[in-house]
């Protein structure tokens, strides 16, 4: 499976279920790792045929701007089901972190994986 990849990519949002995180919001990091949808992009050469990654991290900032996430579970859910719906994406792997939360950890976080209704594992993409 070919992929395309962000990481380590900081933005501030509305995160968490304790009063102190509903005052103010907090740097997250997020990785987001997504399958390239077909082969297309290979031969042409043209974002058209897949992902665009700076659309990608258009859509990550305004939905962070709008929304307050009671868990960085359902965050990293709703990001998967972004990627899959509106991207497209025949797989997606999606890691939320926050930092310097909780005493003596740099960081904590969740990962998950979610693959679309078109993808064949055995195929290997959308097929």
């Amino acid at each position: 499976m070919d992929t395309i990849f962000i990481r380590e990519l900081r933005l501030d949002a509305w995160v968490g279920l304790y009063k102190h995180e509903k005052l103010a919001p907090q740097t997250i990091e997020i990785d987001v790792e997504f399958g390239v949808p077909g082969d297309a992009v290979f031969r042409s050469g043209r974002v058209g045929d897949t992902i665009d990654y700076s659309q990608v991290v258009s859509r990550l900032r305004a939905l962070l701007e709008k929304e307050h996430f009671g868990l960085i579970e359902t965050l990293a859910e709703r990001i998967a089901k972004l990627m899959i719906e509106d991207f497209k994406a025949p797989t997606v792997k999606v890691s939320v972190t926050k930092l310097g939360v909780v005493k003596g950890a740099g960081r904590v976080g969740v990962t998950i994986e979610r693959s679309g209704p078109k993808f064949n594992p055995s195929l290997g993409s959308a097929g």
